[in-house]
């Protein structure tokens, strides 16, 4: 046997292209890797689509009387400069809102404002079921605005961290507060930002906060900050999550899935959830049956149909963070009987690989990898890192986001259906790394599709009522 010459190379290992993305600029030069600095330099992708979102957008507040003061002083912060304390290698100067997005953002009219009794200190304080008294009095606030609600277009509501005992239930409830609140704004169709001063107003880098918020904002305003560059047209990308409703009847218990629905440009559009009564449980993880998961990919079908004319996309690729099992498969297949090319991809965030980069032998890099890379398993296994250093991104420099200190543990893509060459499939999975609108970083570790999926999932099971219908994306970020 021949000995290799550079026994360090995997093969098939290969390091696959940063994403492009693109902006408020038709022309493909304008393309770029940077989020942030794609929106400086060529506006938003959504001023390109026709009255996108209200100019001016227009925030009410919620919030105790000394709290309201500092939500109306964070609209101010939105509209002013800020200079980078932080990750200044990739972080940018905010130069203020009208001038990033090309709208501006403004305070509405006073009676858009819900004022908290002081009082409400010292019923959370002594109450034996805090998070039922804050659930309340914030939902009432939520319904008082509901009047006012031609005058505005986003909700701040301000949570101070002294309310922290009523953030969270008993095991028994499975409440949480923000989950709480967001299911119940999203069935009244306001957009909500919840605003806590011990993060966003008393965070020490006023930078990273106005680009985080603003973006948040902008987004939850009906805006699309960016899409992808660089995808096969006519592509719907879907993905599924599962949450268990809580029960003292186990049996009783049914699985809320919900699927997120991104086209071609990697734009979002629509999600819906379905109600299983009868899923199937494996290992812990809920199965739903061949009827069901046709019926929750037709609805998917429609929600791309219905916002590109009635046409069908020619390719769906679906992800999923458990294995697809035989049944969910006939289901997917039977919905997509009339689309060319079906992908049905898992996802795995745990399993037991992890890796080093060496580019000679005995001697590992500064960074552990680079992230892009991707080493095949198989056929239709492989390794993906969506995390790691991206030189690139930061001027040629080692740029290492979030994870500096440890050392980030590749995605499992495993494919269960699908005829198209596997890297390029797990290139579309990197993308979607990118588009999360709820963040100011350079990526996020899972495709879009599973972590909107999974947040939706969590949301959705605290719905007192829940209607088969499209739901807004923007409604629960």
């Amino acid at each position: 046997m021949t000995k290799s010459v550079n026994p360090f190379n995997l093969p098939r290992h290969k390091r696959l292209a940063e994403p492009l993305l693109k902006f408020g600029n038709a022309d493909p030069e304008t393309f770029g890797l940077h989020p942030l600095q794609g929106l400086l330099d060529n506006g938003p992708f959504g001023k390109l689509r026709l009255a996108s979102v209200s100019n001016p957008i227009r925030i009410a507040f919620v919030g105790q009387q000394s709290m309201l003061g500092r939500l109306r002083h964070l609209v101010n912060e939105l509209n002013s400069r800020h200079q980078p304390k932080e990750r200044k290698n990739y972080l940018p100067e905010y130069p203020g809102f009208d001038r990033i997005f090309e709208v501006s953002i403004a305070k509405a009219r006073d009676d858009a404002a819900i004022i908290l009794p002081d009082a409400l200190d010292s019923r959370v304080e002594s109450s034996s079921a805090p998070h039922r008294v804050l659930a309340e009095a914030l939902t009432g606030a939520l319904s008082s605005l509901r009047s006012q609600r031609h005058d505005f277009d986003v909700v701040f509501m301000g949570v101070p961290a002294k309310w922290h005992q009523g953030f969270g239930g008993t095991d028994e409830d499975d409440f949480d507060l923000h989950d709480h609140l967001k299911a119940y704004s999203a069935s009244a169709g306001m957009p909500l930002q919840i605003i806590r001063d011990d993060r966003a107003l008393d965070y020490y880098c006023r930078c990273s906060v106005m680009w985080r918020l603003a973006i948040a904002t902008y987004t939850k305003a009906g805006g699309v900050p960016w899409a992808l560059a660089n995808t096969r047209p006519k592509t719907a990308y879907v993905g599924i999550d599962y949450a268990l409703r809580s029960s003292t009847d186990a049996p009783s218990r049914f699985a809320i899935c919900c699927a997120q629905v991104f086209d071609s440009d990697g734009a979002g559009l629509d999600f819906i959830a379905y109600e299983a009564e009868d899923v199937s449980v494996f290992r812990r993880n809920p199965f739903m049956h061949k009827e069901q998961m046709l019926k929750v990919m037709a609805r998917s079908l429609s929600i791309y149909q219905s916002c590109h004319a009635g046409d069908l996309p020619q390719r769906v690729v679906v992800f999923k963070n458990t294995e697809f099992r035989k049944p969910e498969i006939e289901g997917c297949l039977a919905a997509f009987r009339n689309v060319q090319d079906v992908e049905l991809l898992q996802v795995q965030e745990s399993h037991g690989w992890q890796g080093m980069l060496f580019s000679q032998p005995k001697s590992a890099e500064r960074h552990p990898c680079h992230r892009g890379q991707i080493l095949p398993l198989g056929d239709h296994e492989a390794l993906l890192w969506t995390q790691g250093n991206i030189p690139e991104m930061a001027g040629n420099r080692g740029y290492f986001y979030k994870e500096g200190k440890g050392i980030p543990s590749p995605l499992l893509i495993t494919r269960f259906a699908g005829r198209g060459d596997f890297f390029d499939v797990c290139e579309e999975a990197l993308a979607l790394t990118k588009m999360n609108w709820n963040n100011d970083g350079p990526y996020t570790r899972l495709p879009v599709t599973l972590e909107y999926a999974d947040v939706l999932a969590q949301v959705i099971k605290r719905m007192p009522k829940l209607e088969a219908k499209p739901y807004p994306v923007r409604l629960f970020m």
